[in-house]
């Protein structure tokens, strides 16, 4: 089957690999679309994500949908022709986080796109059946790429208690953050702000729900000024840029929460411990989703109208080179790029 490598910092080559059969338990399904996730932005052009270094050549995508092709034994739920969302991570169900209901955190996880873990850039992937999730007649594969970055939305929120009625800001309105904007407006967020240094993504921002855009040099004042100086009862921070987490503290009210979405690219990043401390703040730090896919789904599916403006870009897997380029710099007014495997 053909696949994309990345074989070093902005570079693909395609390539052939193989696939076997799929095992008992399993479905091989046929990889139609895939989303460029900001994760894989970093692999791509930073040669890591987070502390976790790229080991080449590598297989990149996480937020895939396809049709199931074959079955392995066992399976009587799914047939060939279904068609369904992609859950990249497995997990191993028995180490003392899975038996906690922190699978997210699994000792034992293999998250596909990974190092040494091949994600969707590529025809055919063999999954357990539990990853494969059906969706609806009407909505489209291009859509149903979305299910795994908006259940990181959901984990976002939940994760902080987020309760309708309380405002917020998202700083940053790439895909996650405008996600996790359509997330809060779903739970009725009493008020959010976005902030975002692009004009086009604000605006997107104001589509999927921001009751107020703004970009990042007036964030802090305006905000304040906007809350009688209380501040927010919630910031997440979905760009983890230089100076977002420490805007994402001064907006903060006392004993609020400020959580951590997005990726840093550093190790260590600028935080104003004195005005956590005095402020009492709860920090939250996100990873990835736990098991909130069908929620994501149906939130997808009851409000398509909200999400179809993100899906602005597609290229196939031949062009995976424009693709990233146009994703990473935020090129001709890019929202969500789809890779067609």
């Amino acid at each position: 089957m053909r696949a994309a490598e990345l074989i070093s910092p902005l570079k693909f080559r395609l390539t052939d690999m193989p696939i076997e059969d799929p095992g008992p338990g399993e479905v091989q399904v046929r990889v139609e679309s895939v989303g460029i996730c900001g994760s894989d932005l970093h692999s791509y052009s930073e040669g890591a994500v987070g502390g976790t270094p790229n080991v080449y050549p590598m297989v990149l995508g996480h937020e895939p949908a396809g049709r199931v092709v074959r079955t392995g034994a066992g399976v009587s739920e799914l047939a060939v022709g279904d068609r369904g969302a992609l859950e990249p991570a497995l997990y191993c169900y028995h180490c003392e986080f899975c038996l906690s209901g922190h699978h997210n955190v699994c000792t034992n996880i293999r998250f596909l796109s990974n190092p040494h873990y091949p994600g969707f850039f590529r025809e055919l992937v063999n999954l357990p059946a539990v990853n494969f999730r059906p969706i609806p007649p009407g909505m489209s594969l291009d859509e149903a790429t979305l299910v795994e970055p908006l259940a990181v939305a959901l984990h976002s929120i939940r994760l902080a208690s987020f309760r309708q009625g309380e405002t917020v800001v998202v700083l940053g309105a790439g895909p996650i953050g405008l996600l996790t904007i359509a997330a809060l407006r779903a739970v009725k967020a009493a008020r959010i702000w976005a902030v975002d240094p692009l004009a086009h993504r604000r605006e997107l921002a104001r589509g999927i729900g921001a009751d107020v855009v703004i970009e990042p040099e007036e964030a802090v004042e305006g905000i304040l000024t906007g809350t009688g100086q209380r501040g927010v009862d919630c910031a997440i921070d979905c760009a983890a840029g230089e100076y977002t987490t420490g805007q994402a503290i001064q907006v903060t009210r006392n004993a609020g929460r400020v959580v951590l979405t997005g990726i840093h690219s550093s190790h260590v990043v600028p935080m104003d411990g004195s005005a956590m401390r005095r402020k009492e703040l709860t920090i939250f730090n996100v990873r990835r989703s736990n098991h909130e896919a069908q929620d994501a789904l149906e939130l997808l599916h009851a409000h398509i109208e909200w999400f179809a403006p993100l899906l602005t870009h597609t290229r196939e897997i031949e062009q995976i080179d424009d693709a990233f380029a146009i994703a990473s710099q935020y090129h001709d007014g890019v929202g969500k790029m789809i890779v067609r495997p």
